[in-house]
């Protein structure tokens, strides 16, 4: 199995030590090259002219990394905001981000080629994935819309012709329970596979309801997976996939503003009754002459079911409730060939999305409802050509040329719609100027899609047009020290233009516009380095500085101030230990700097670094493993959410025991 080492993969220094001097070692020499699908196309990792971050399904388990936001700490430049919601996750990649009522990211992600372009149903357990590929940087060209910032490119494992089981069973704080099985086999040999996935994960909350009794935020997640694989011949593969994921919470983690203990007063239930379900066909069929033909067909629903409490309090003052659902379908063709000593892909994408949002809102006067639908459909045509100028010098340039069309359909107002056309092109010149070293300059084009205000029915649901980003971005990256030490380092400059930002529009009126213009400026630095006697060090640093170049709001200037959840600082730092018996410890600690929860820069989250502990036995068919997250019990709340109102509470300190068979 290839080796990723950007992960959480880190020894206790005293464990490792003692452990070191009761075993024989078989030490690695070299760190493995990694193939990525990053560009599309297969690529070894360090050829890929562009920040990438590559993890493998052993850094995940042995990392006990099982969601998102743990993913997001081990790569720089890669944060979400504080949402508290189970299943939407509001991704921050260098400064940018996005609102939730936009329904569009400025990050895409994809599991096996399906999209997700929200932050509703942006989430994913990692249960029986085989790598994860986190590009950061505009990939429109690629990509297309709401890939502004990057792309989370999610594959999970294929099945084969060797039978392959998992069964792990977990136990943890707040009575944490977890059962889960992965499982693969051949139903016909050489022709017909399946593979299956499920988890069951329950946990008490950890906010305490002094007014109702127990917890508020008791967490409950179910989740399935299902792939038929057909390969009716040498040349051809299809693949069905089909996968959902189910919600059974409490509320979310939120609390007054002013309560430094977790707890709330709630008269008023609160839960989340949300579900995701995704299908796709995927067919693969490389011709004689040596062109690959692509179509990945994909329908994506997520249904965003929500009740919250929003006073705290026992008299039912303020509270709000969603039922929304998000549907997109979506179609693309690509094809890929090679010219001479060039590569190139054409590809054709489509897509149409239904949302139909229906939002209720207790205020003390009475209550507000909203029925909205949202639609839209995009089409592209894109490209990509890699062409060797000479022995060391090679030119990719890539373009796309989309329409968007959106409309919105209020149950108490007019239908409106909007449309746009982009052209995002990308250009990158590297240089191979040793065997195992790469140079790259780049430049590129990323888009956020436009949309209306859904819930700004008191203005007549305003529209705001698409968030821009011209980037340029230099890169080194390679290997060092006789391929022990795989680097990456990357400066960049983006100017966003036509800024989505929530404004202030009139005293008592709030909606998204494009009345902002900033700047996001970093450097992300990534090193991977194995160590003598199987010691692997793993550090990742992102450093961004996005802050607002215009941005006026009722009368006051909010020039210079940052942009809200981007953190100038993330960093990652991670110690690991094998040992030849089966043993294995590790140790990390990562840190994200101050953040800032609304334009005028009032409330924020301050800066925090966390410590995980792993260590685990690997015998037989057999395994445990023991984890400690936040091992230092860190607190770091984020205070005025919502406007001031709320607090999001932070999770305390966790210890898990884990068990697995694997066939």
């Amino acid at each position: 199995m290839i080796k990723s080492v950007l992960g959480v993969r880190s020894p206790l220094l005293f464990i490792g030590c003692w452990l070191g001097g009761v075993s024989t070692l078989s030490a690695q020499t070299a760190l493995p090259s990694v193939v990525v699908t990053a560009n599309k196309i297969e690529q070894i990792q360090e050829a890929v002219p562009a920040s990438l971050s590559v993890l493998h399904e052993e850094d995940l388990r042995k990392g006990a990394v099982d969601d998102l936001e743990q993913l997001a700490r081990l790569t720089p430049g890669f944060t979400f905001q504080p949402f508290g919601q189970s299943g939407t996750n509001l991704p921050v990649v260098r400064g940018l981000t996005s609102n939730p009522t936009a329904f569009s990211s400025s990050m895409l992600m994809l599991v096996d080629g399906v999209p997700t372009l929200m932050g509703q149903g942006f989430d994913h357990n990692l249960l029986g994935v085989e790598r994860v590929e986190i590009l950061r940087g505009p990939q429109s060209s690629l990509y297309g819309r709401n890939a502004e910032a990057g792309v989370l490119n999610i594959h999970t494992r294929q099945p084969g012709a060797a039978p392959y089981a998992r069964i792990e069973a977990g136990a943890g704080s707040r009575d944490l329970r977890l059962l889960s099985v992965d499982a693969s086999n051949a139903l016909l040999a050489d022709t017909l596979y399946v593979g299956v996935a499920g988890q069951w994960r329950e946990q008490d909350g950890y906010i305490d309801n002094t007014y109702r009794g127990g917890q508020a935020d008791d967490r409950e997640r179910q989740s399935a997976r299902m792939v038929l694989r057909w390969t009716p011949g040498l040349a051809t593969e299809v693949n069905l996939r089909y996968s959902r994921q189910d919600y059974r919470d409490g509320g979310s983690l939120w609390g007054p503003a002013s309560a430094e203990r977790r707890e709330v007063r709630s008269g008023t239930s609160s839960w989340n009754r949300s579900s995701g379900r995704s299908l796709s066909l995927d067919v693969l069929h490389e011709f004689d002459s040596g062109l690959k033909l692509r179509s990945i067909t994909a329908r994506n629903d997520f249904y965003d079911r929500v009740q919250q409490d929003t006073d705290f309090m026992p008299a039912d003052l303020f509270h709000l409730k969603r039922d929304y659902h998000m549907n997109t379908l979506s179609q693309e063709f690509r094809l890929e060939g090679q010219w001479r000593d060039n590569q190139w892909l054409l590809g054709a994408y489509a897509d149409r999305d239904e949302h139909d949002l229906a939002f209720r809102q207790k205020l003390p006067v009475g209550l507000v409802q909203t029925d909205v639908e949202l639609g839209g459909n995009s089409s592209a045509l894109f490209g990509q050509w890699l062409m060797p100028l000479s022995e060391h010098w090679t030119l990719t340039l890539g373009a796309r040329a989309e329409r968007n069309k959106v409309h919105i359909d209020p149950a108490i107002g007019s239908r409106q719609s909007d449309r746009w056309h982009r052209f995002s092109p990308k250009a990158t010149l590297q240089y191979q100027w040793q065997p195992d070293a790469y140079l790259y300059a780049s430049y590129a084009e990323g888009f956020r899609a436009g949309g209306f205000n859904a819930f700004s029915s008191v203005a007549n649901y305003p529209g705001y047009d698409p968030e821009k980003v011209k980037a340029y971005e230099v890169g080194a990256k390679g290997w060092l020290d006789g391929k022990r030490l795989r680097y990456s380092a990357v400066l960049y400059r983006m100017d966003v233009h036509d800024m989505q930002v929530q404004q202030i529009v009139q005293p008592g009126v709030v909606y998204i516009t494009n009345a902002a213009s900033a700047r996001s400026t970093g450097l992300e630095l990534e090193v991977d380095y194995l160590l003598a006697g199987n010691w692997r060090l793993v550090t990742a640093v992102g450093l961004n500085r996005t802050r607002f170049k215009g941005f006026r709001e009722a009368g006051t200037s909010y020039r210079g101030n940052r942009n809200p959840y981007a953190p100038d600082l993330t960093g990652h730092l991670g110690l690991r230990y094998d040992v030849s018996a089966g043993w294995y410890v590790q140790s990390a600690i990562s840190a994200v700097g101050k953040t800032y929860l609304d334009s005028a820069n009032r409330y924020s989250r301050g800066g925090y670094g966390l410590i995980d502990l792993n260590a685990g036995y690997e015998f037989a068919n057999y395994g445990i493993a023991a984890y400690v997250k936040n091992a230092a019990d860190k607190r770091y709340d984020a205070v005025g959410y919502l406007n001031g109102t709320a607090r999001v509470y932070s999770p305390p300190r966790e210890l898990g025991l884990r068990v697995s068979y694997e066939l």
